[in-house]
């Protein structure tokens, strides 16, 4: 039969994760400590709230973006309903912007098992292409996120085996490649939260929570100056109808 260790509720009380809400939680803890308690089980220790908070706070704003233009497109036919706009920019969370994350977390923690990480991760280069984790059309030579969720992750003494894995796999790519290659902000991510103990295949419900923060910023600007029509119309401009030609 199953069931569950995560909440349940009487006529007088609300308990998580065995903590009564009102009486140990409401107050005492913030937001990010919730949350972690919430998908783990145990409260988090400083370090792991401050490499959870840093990774958050660097996710959350990427100006407009494919998720924060979908939201806004969404929010603007259908202002009766904020949390359809929300969700149209969270499908956008993919293997290809943020999800990154993921992929990169797996190769991280196959490096830091190896026998010989210096030789892993050069194989990993070899065999794939590309590397999530690395690149970026805007930031080059060197995207300024990593270094700070870096310094967060060592002042707090979260850093570790798989930060030392990326940096392994960013040197053996830029071997490979003859040129300097960033770590981009999920690399970093994937390296902090993984030392900070968040297994890969729930780093993307960090980036969830973070990017939801962010989608209902741009929802609040759509509100207050909306871009709705500007972007549909930019939209039509930038894509001319090529009327006969076969595609």
């Amino acid at each position: 039969m199953p069931t569950t260790q995560i909440a349940t509720s009487t006529a007088t009380q609300i308990t998580v994760r065995g903590e009564d809400l009102c009486g140990q939680l409401i107050g005492t803890v913030s937001f990010t400590e919730m949350m972690w308690l919430v998908i783990f089980g145990a409260r988090p220790t400083s370090g792991q709230i401050a490499v959870a908070d840093a990774c958050m706070v660097a996710l959350m704003e990427h100006g407009l973006t494919p998720s924060a233009i979908t939201s806004r497109l969404i929010y603007g036919s259908s202002p009766d309903a904020m949390q359809g706009a929300v969700a149209a920019g969270l499908l956008g969370v993919g293997s290809r912007f943020v999800g990154t994350v993921e992929g990169c977390a797996a190769l991280l923690a196959r490096i830091a098992a190896a026998a010989d990480p210096v030789a892993e991760a050069a194989v990993v280069v070899a065999e794939v292409s590309p590397i999530p984790g690395f690149g970026h059309d805007v930031h080059t030579p060197d995207d300024p996120r990593p270094a700070a969720l870096f310094a967060v992750a060592r002042a707090h003494g979260i850093a570790g085996r798989h930060v030392a894995a990326l940096e392994m796999l960013a040197a053996a790519l830029d071997a490979k490649k003859k040129r300097h290659i960033t770590i981009n902000a999920t690399g970093a991510i994937a390296a902090v939260l993984a030392d900070a103990g968040v297994p890969a295949e729930i780093m993307r419900g960090f980036a969830l929570v973070s990017r939801c923060g962010g989608l209902i910023g741009h929802i609040r600007e759509e509100q207050t100056d909306p871009s709705m029509r500007a972007l549909w119309h930019g939209a039509e401009k930038s894509v001319p109808y090529r009327g006969g030609e076969k595609p």
